[in-house]
């Protein structure tokens, strides 16, 4: 099915019922379309672009709009241009958090995400000078349902009687700009399956580096390894397609002062999608470097553990090496041996192998070589540690020490 709105900026927003002869004077028409019907009435849609755009698209495109597996990439004509985003499918959107509505937050903790690969599906646009055609994996599309539901917000509150108190921004000017929103839609439910996804591996994380609990879902660590991978060549291939739409508009100067001001905003907002998916993209590089390190981590610390007991169990086998010496001694069964008739020979012997064990338990226990911690002599327990931004009494006068000072990094502020 084939759904056409026509939007005119500071006007109106209205969902048509049949195809006009031509796009508005003051605004564009946006041509929304399923890739199912985009496939039925392929010859029929061509019309319905020459009717209206005064242009058709070459058939290498179409094939690309009609392919399910076709990644994120950019190209362009002298008429068009055509993008195709690969956004999250619809089955993996109900197992994240809801999007939060315009200018709010989410107000629940997401959950731990399902151990599944991430599941895509492509988001194909043609945009033309003043028309706008977007194909949909289906007519349920999550993307387009909200784009609509925005644009008429936005529609109220530029037109409507209460626009001061809707606060729902305003239409966009062009077909390029309208694409724009909607890639910045598909982006947001990345940085939310980011958040998820990061919530996951962190709970991993902690059972990895428990020193006394088995860790048993290497396989959901090492699948969540191949999703990471997976996102990020994802991102990459997204910020691709991105980039190659910022080179386009950057060597196409506007040939007006009237149209620099839509220019600049399309910049800013072509640069501000590309910041995003590189956020996701920076994130995804560091989930996989603490997952790497949570696991290496995980071995030292088994290694560790090991080492300990190891050293505990020879420890004890050499308090009990000399005692079993003195017992085959004197179970050689030779006739003649000191003490072996002795009326207290038992006792005399049974003293010195107890202090024998005494003296070698004191000494290892002093070596630390019964012990499985790592805390520090008692000699140096109590000892103060000089601080590294503060002088201390151990520190010697007369040198200049400047405070530790920490930089705080400049952060930028999300897309309202």
């Amino acid at each position: 099915m084939l759904r056409i709105f026509q939007i005119r900026p500071g006007q109106a927003f209205q969902e048509l019922t049949s195809l006009p002869a031509a796009p508005p004077a003051d605004g564009f028409l946006w041509l929304a379309v399923a890739r199912a019907d985009l496939e039925r009435r392929r010859h029929a849609l061509q019309d319905d672009m020459q009717r209206t755009a005064g242009r058709t698209l070459l058939d290498l495109h179409l094939a690309d709009l009609e392919n399910h597996q076709q990644p994120s990439h950019y190209d362009c004509t002298a008429d068009y241009d055509i993008l195709v985003f690969r956004r999250l499918a619809d089955a993996m959107l109900d197992d994240l958090p809801a999007r939060p509505a315009t200018g709010t937050r989410p107000q629940q903790e997401p959950q731990l995400l399902p151990a599944s690969d991430i599941q895509t599906e492509p988001v194909g646009f043609a945009i033309f000078e003043r028309v706008l055609l977007s194909v949909h994996p289906d007519s349920a599309c999550s993307t387009l349902g909200v784009a609509i539901e925005r644009l008429s917000l936005q529609a109220q509150s530029e037109t409507g009687p209460h626009a001061t108190q809707t606060g729902g921004g305003r239409l966009p000017t062009s077909a390029a700009e309208l694409m724009l929103r909607m890639l910045g839609l598909m982006v947001d439910d990345f940085l939310v399956l980011r958040k998820a996804m990061t919530t996951r591996l962190d709970h991993w994380q902690q059972h990895l580096l428990r020193p006394n609990a088995r860790f048993g879902n290497w396989e959901g660590l090492l699948q969540a390894r191949q999703t990471l991978h997976h996102l990020e060549s994802l991102c990459e291939d997204q910020l691709s397609a991105v980039s190659g739409w910022i080179e386009t508009l950057e060597d196409l100067p506007p040939s007006s002062d009237a149209s620099r001001r839509t220019h600049e905003i399309l910049l800013v907002r072509s640069r501000d999608v590309a910041e995003h998916i590189g956020r996701v993209a920076r994130h995804v590089r560091l989930l996989e470097q603490s997952a790497e390190t949570a696991v290496q981590i995980h071995f030292t610390i088994q290694g560790n553990r090991t080492n300990d007991v190891m050293r505990t169990l020879t420890a004890i086998t050499a308090i009990f090496l000399p005692l079993g010496l003195i017992a085959d001694l004197f179970g050689m069964g030779l006739e003649f041996l000191p003490w072996l008739r002795h009326e207290h020979g038992f006792w005399w012997t049974l003293a010195v192998m107890c202090l024998i064990s005494i003296a070698l338990v004191v000494y290892f226990s002093h070596k630390r070589y019964l012990s499985a911690s790592d805390a520090p002599p008692p000699r140096l327990r109590d000892r103060p540690v000089p601080s590294l931004s503060h002088p201390t009494k151990g520190v010697p006068h007369g040198r200049n020490h400047a405070p530790h000072e920490q930089s705080v990094p400049a952060t930028r502020t999300g897309r309202q």
